[in-house]
């Protein structure tokens, strides 16, 4: 069953690799992100694509979300958070490219959890990325309880699931 807006963000534990300003080639040892605990009186913006380094996710989906992180910031977001069925070294990776820094974690979903616990898994395994990767999506979680949540019709393009979709949801 796909969430809907109303209901409580599924709590799974996603890994990250924190970001390190003083060593930014550094890969240091993967946190726990849970989304019970850690998303807990926080507004964070949980963007779920489909495979990190794939043209649609790095020219027109995770670029805007690092250009414009600051106006989400300014609009009350505590968090955002970029995941995907890649593990967490692919997605440190990832965020290292595009220049993320410390504005977005950057989680992996390698065993599909978050997918599962969503109903927003997609099975990629006919194009050779998989059969459980994540869904095109973007959810606005406001102390735990999904406020808003688009889910791109075609997960190979970004029409409702872009920054300004979720700034004019904001």
């Amino acid at each position: 069953m796909t969430i809907k807006v109303g209901d409580t963000f599924p709590q799974v534990q996603l890994k990250y690799i924190p970001y390190d300003s003083t060593d930014p080639n550094a890969c240091k040892s993967p946190q726990i992100l849970d989304t019970k605990t850690d998303f807990a009186g926080k507004k964070v913006v949980v963007i779920g694509v489909p495979g990190a380094f794939s043209p649609t996710c790095s020219i027109q989906h995770l670029p805007a979300y690092v250009t414009k992180c600051n106006e989400l910031k300014s609009k009350g977001v505590d968090l955002v958070v970029c995941v995907s069925g890649n593990d967490f070294f692919v997605m440190s990776a990832w965020g290292k490219s595009e220049n993320v820094k410390n504005n977005i974690i950057m989680a992996g979903d390698a065993n599909g959890d978050l997918g599962r616990a969503t109903g927003l898994s997609l099975d990629l395994a006919k194009v050779g990325m998989g059969s459980v990767r994540l869904t095109r999506f973007v959810a606005i979680v406001d102390d735990g309880k999904v406020a808003h949540l688009d889910i791109e019709p075609d997960p190979t393009d970004v029409t409702v699931t872009g920054i300004d979709s979720v700034i004019a949801a904001l």
